[in-house]
């Protein structure tokens, strides 16, 4: 039974890997596509939500290095991650006070395209993913990050929808302001569990 088991059912570090691969795939092209978006709509969530894609596909390689080395290693790369999600989410209350001092309204419609595309990738990355949500604190790091950026890319249409709706800059900035919570509190997850991890290693 277990020899057949085997065969017909890849390790989990082989299943994640291919997973990890297709999420660092989505997320790479995303990134330059929302980057491009934002600089042209003027949208500071949706650079955002640019910036937040390239540190999740800088996410996804750490976890795929480390995949199949020791706790330690998995653990140190989890850490890593935490910090730079934090790093994230304070460089975006940063950009945002910095377009309140600008004043620009951003394009809605640009916005809204642009969210709803960066949705359906993230949606699909999270359901790929949510199997690991239970999982060590490296790959819980990889779901934590695609479950934040659905309910960003939800943030993201709702602020489209503001900024049409009133012609202020006020719910691109609220959003943003969101995206740095969320970054915030997933960090502070990730670090917590990747210490407890580091200390039953090292005991």
């Amino acid at each position: 039974m277990s020899a057949h088991c085997c065969i017909t059912e890849p390790p989990a570090s082989d299943k994640a890997r291919r997973l990890l691969w297709f999420a660092l795939a989505i997320n790479s092209g995303m990134f330059v596509t929302e980057i491009v978006a934002g600089a042209i709509a003027g949208s500071v969530s949706l650079q955002a939500d640019a910036l937040d894609f390239l540190g999740d596909s800088f996410n996804y390689a750490i976890s795929l290095a480390v995949i199949g080395l020791g706790l330690t290693w998995r653990a140190r790369a989890a850490l890593f991650k935490g910090l730079t999600m934090a790093a994230l989410g304070l460089w975006v209350i940063g950009a945002a006070a910095w377009h309140i001092v600008i004043g620009r309204v951003p394009e809605p419609f640009v916005m809204g395209v642009v969210g709803s595309l960066a949705l359906i990738a993230n949606a699909g990355v999270a359901l790929l993913l949510f199997r690991f949500r239970g999982s060590e604190a490296n790959l819980r790091s990889a779901w934590i990050c695609s479950r934040n950026d659905v309910l960003g890319n939800l943030a993201v249409l709702l602020a489209a929808l503001g900024v049409f709706g009133t012609g202020s800059y006020w719910p691109d900035i609220t959003v943003a302001i969101v995206r740095a919570a969320l970054a915030l509190q997933g960090s502070a997850i990730v670090i917590r569990q990747s210490l407890t991890e580091l200390r039953t290693a090292t005991a």
